[in-house]
Parts: C-alpha cells; structure tokens; sequence
C-alpha cells in the first residue's frame, strides 16, 4: 500500500527533493531532509532556517524516538513542515501532534474523518506541548 498525507498546514506541501540526514548535511541549499531513529535531530539546528520539510521516520510503531525528534526541533524554534512517515497508527496522531508533527505519511491509509476524530479525542492535556494547548494545571493556576 502507498503512504497517504494528512495535513494540518494550510501551505501547500513541499516539492523539495528529501535528503537522507548525511546527505543534506554534505549539501548547501537543500530544503527537505529525512531523519531515522537514533539520527540526533540537533545537527538540523543550525540549519533551520533553510529547512521546508523534516520527515521524521517510524519503522516500527513501538519505536518512539521520533517524538522526541520533534520536540527538539519545535522547542529550537522550527516552523517548517514537520511530518511522521512510516508506521504511524492512528491511535499515535493526536500524540504526535502534542509533540509538534502538523504532517503524517502513514505506510497504511487513515481515513480524513478518523485522523480528524484521533486529534479532538483529547481536548486538553496535562503534560507541556508544543502545539499551542494549555495543560490543565496551567489554566487551573492562571497559566
């Protein structure tokens, strides 16, 4: 089956050629780059400014740390298309998008309405999130 692409930008989605993580560090003025598991998302760092797409891997469901992939990327300021490809399941989506992902590529299609459905399943959290939501000890403390 081929990947499908949910996304929560309105922007329209790269066309930038995806480099692996060696080969856009060897290069001066690519724009999309791909990372896998156990790449250390901070040597994008410096170069934030140029990036438009950052696909971040999921070989497998249970392996988790594109998560914190993301969040190192949001935190240091990334505003460019953040997208979780691979084995992202349905039940992960609203999870991945508290960690900063506003694009998903599963390997096996979600229907629109259920990803829709996934992302208002919890309207508030109790962790800190990079997607713009309050937790709840905040609001209950004027924060």
């Amino acid at each position: 089956m081929g990947e499908t692409l949910l996304r929560l930008r309105v922007d329209t989605a790269s066309a930038a050629p995806v480099l692996s993580l060696a080969d856009f560090l060897a290069s001066d003025n690519a724009a999309a780059v791909r990372i896998e598991p156990g790449e250390d998302a901070r040597a994008l760092l410096p170069h934030l400014g140029r990036i438009a797409l950052i696909l971040v891997s999921f070989p497998a469901y249970g392996d988790g740390r594109g998560y914190s992939s993301a969040r190192i990327l949001r935190e240091a300021g990334y505003t460019g298309e953040l997208r979780a490809t691979g084995d992202v399941l349905l039940d992960q989506l609203s999870h991945m998008k508290r960690c900063g992902f506003d694009a998903f590529a599963p390997a096996r299609p979600i229907a629109a309405e259920a990803a829709q459905q996934a992302f208002a399943t919890w309207p508030d959290v109790y962790q800190k999130t990079v997607d713009g939501r309050s937790p709840i000890w905040a609001k209950r403390h004027g924060g």
